[in-house]
């Protein structure tokens, strides 16, 4: 018989989290607050476009190894959620990306130079949001956590259209750009609540691969959702030059493929071009 921590679904997590999401929440709010107003506004619009929280809920999860204590766990949940989201206005100014789940981007609603300052302006905000929470452990985690998600950033655009990548290069990017975030939620929830530092050495490794295994399955989702799945068009990863696991897998075991891909693409950032062939071949490949 199944027990009931199998059984147990993403919405019964949150749901024995509500009050203290909507604690972490209202801060979230209370981050973003400018005194410009262009700052306020594009800050406050990517908060209500929404998002799962899933890092805060990570903070949480962790610090129940531990001393649970909202007031002392939001200030390490609220920075950590801050970098996530000023990770994705940089990432939409980088892909050109018109939406997000199926709401206008900052860049799409204003342009990219108050996009690139509404991040800038939000990483900011988390720098001073973690400065609540006195241990020098977090601040040093935290910037090194901001180094290397720029690092994996840059080795993204670097990468673009390069069709020789191979694993070790998409994982190491993959750790950089979402695992290591979502470990170190762990790690610090942990460590917020005090928890044995062996602890929090598990929950970062257990962090790590859920992490890993979360981008993998956003990568799959690319090329098997539907527009209204995604709140954008299926494809957009190949389409933007950026080889994920599902390609990466039929290029090499498939020649044709590998010559389809490279020749619909070969021109950087091709318009108007039908990317279903691409996905059907992938999927066909037995790339997913």
């Amino acid at each position: 018989m199944r027990s009931k921590v199998d059984k147990m679904k993403l919405a019964d997590i949150y749901m024995q989290f509500q009050s203290d999401i909507t604690i972490i929440e209202q801060e979230l709010e209370a981050s973003v607050q400018a005194r410009h107003d262009v700052l306020k506004n594009a800050s406050t619009h990517l908060l209500k476009a929404g998002g799962k929280r899933i890092r805060p809920v990570f903070v949480l999860l962790a610090a129940k190894f531990g001393t649970y204590d909202i007031h002392v766990l939001k200030n390490i949940a609220v920075p950590l959620e801050l970098v996530h989201m000023a990770s994705l206005v940089h990432d939409d100014v980088i892909d050109d990306a018109e939406l997000r789940r199926g709401k206008r981007t900052v860049k799409s609603q204003w342009d990219n130079k108050v996009a690139m300052y509404t991040g800038n302006y939000i990483f900011a905000k988390a720098v001073e949001a973690s400065a609540y929470f006195d241990h020098p452990r977090v601040h040093q985690v935290l910037s090194n956590t901001l180094v290397e998600m720029c690092i994996g950033e840059v080795e993204q655009i670097r990468d673009q259209y390069n069709w020789g990548q191979n694993l070790r290069v998409y994982l190491r990017r993959i750790k950089r750009k979402t695992a290591l975030l979502i470990a170190v939620s762990c790690e610090l929830g942990a460590l917020a609540a005090d928890a044995d530092p062996v602890i929090q050495k598990h929950l970062y490794n257990f962090g790590y691969n859920v992490g890993m295994s979360f981008q993998i399955t956003d990568d799959i989702l690319d090329f098997v959702g539907t527009e209204k799945q995604l709140g954008k068009p299926a494809g957009g990863d190949l389409r933007q030059g950026n080889v994920t696991l599902p390609a990466l897998y039929a290029m090499h075991h498939d020649e044709e493929i590998s010559h389809l891909i490279k020749n619909m693409l070969k021109n950087e950032f091709p318009e108007n071009i039908d990317m279903q062939p691409i996905l059907k071949a992938v999927k066909e490949s037995g790339g997913i």
